[in-house]
């Protein structure tokens, strides 16, 4: 078990040095947390130098790290970030408990389509891998987070990653985008069934994609026994993004011996977030603490 006590400040200004490859942005406007880019440069595929063509990760320290780390996709149907309640609390949310959270800003549409989100999402995975020692993590209990479209690029990273290119110039790029383990918010997952969720598709893949696309990214179609642990959360009210999405994979997960756990609560609309508010669904973080409790993610809580 990787551990410290360092003072977050210091951490950070150990960050700010040892990153000098990938340099400090201006701290992230609702958070004030700090924010760097994926690549040194232009990004891969970027047609601009805007913020929107810059995919960046917002780092949240806890004031005492147990070495785990999520990478958390923010939802937004492939259209925007909902950078508040499924990006800053959740990374709020896993300090409380002494883990790292990275919150991506993935590039989305319009302007950007499949594979730029894909793209970015490995490239976040490679650049926390890589820089773990700096910020006290154990590079083997590196997970991703991902609500509603979000979840779909979680997903995806779970079921189309690669081991590093050891040939490659960049270090970033040597490290394996594989994360270790899964959360899966009311998720975006089939794109070929009546279960699609139009608007994430058409924002990911546009009018008329190809049926073999649209298959490759259909993500149940795609889980292995190399799929990582997967955790999933649903609510049987959900209209938006409808829970047969999260059966179907988790159907999937099972099939091929992948632990799994699911949880589909009765009430609940789209997108809730932690549902901090919510009496009866407020506990559905409690549940994945004792999940990644469970699976020695993280230390006995």
């Amino acid at each position: 078990m990787i551990s410290t006590s360092l003072p977050v400040r210091w951490a950070f200004a150990i960050v700010v040095v040892a990153l000098s490859r990938s340099p400090l942005l201006a701290a992230d406007e609702t958070a004030g947390h700090p924010r760097f880019p994926l690549w040194e440069g232009k990004a891969p595929f970027a047609t601009g130098d805007e913020e929107k063509d810059t995919p960046t990760l917002t780092v949240y320290a806890p004031e005492k790290c147990n070495g785990c780390a999520v990478v958390v996709f923010p939802g937004g149907g492939y259209g925007g970030l909902a950078l508040g309640h499924e990006g800053d609390e959740i990374g709020k949310w896993y300090n409380s408990f002494g883990v790292t959270a990275f919150i991506l800003r993935y590039r989305h549409a319009p302007g950007y389509q499949h594979p730029v989100p894909l793209t970015d999402a490995q490239r976040a995975v490679r650049w926390v891998r890589t820089n773990a020692e700096t910020y006290h993590l154990d590079p083997e209990r590196i997970g991703v987070m991902g609500f509603s479209a979000g979840g779909h690029l979680a997903s995806t990273i779970g079921t189309h990653f690669d081991a590093g290119n050891a040939d490659a110039k960049d270090p970033i790029d040597r490290a394996s985008c594989r994360p270790d383990f899964l959360v899966l918010c009311y998720p975006v997952i089939s794109l070929n069934t009546d279960y699609v969720h139009k608007g994430s598709k058409r924002n990911l893949l546009g009018e008329d994609p190809a049926q073999e696309l649209v298959d490759d990214l259909s993500n149940d179609l795609q889980v292995t026994k190399e799929t990582p642990p997967t955790f999933l959360f649903h609510t049987n009210d959900d209209t938006g993004v409808v829970p047969e999405n999260s059966i179907l994979f988790y159907m999937a997960l099972r099939k091929s011996g992948v632990p799994a756990e699911l949880h589909i609560y009765e009430p609940g609309r789209h997108g809730v977030g932690l549902a901090s508010k919510d009496p009866i669904l407020s506990n559905w973080p409690d549940r994945l603490k004792d999940w990644l409790t469970h699976r020695q993610f993280v230390p006995q809580l």
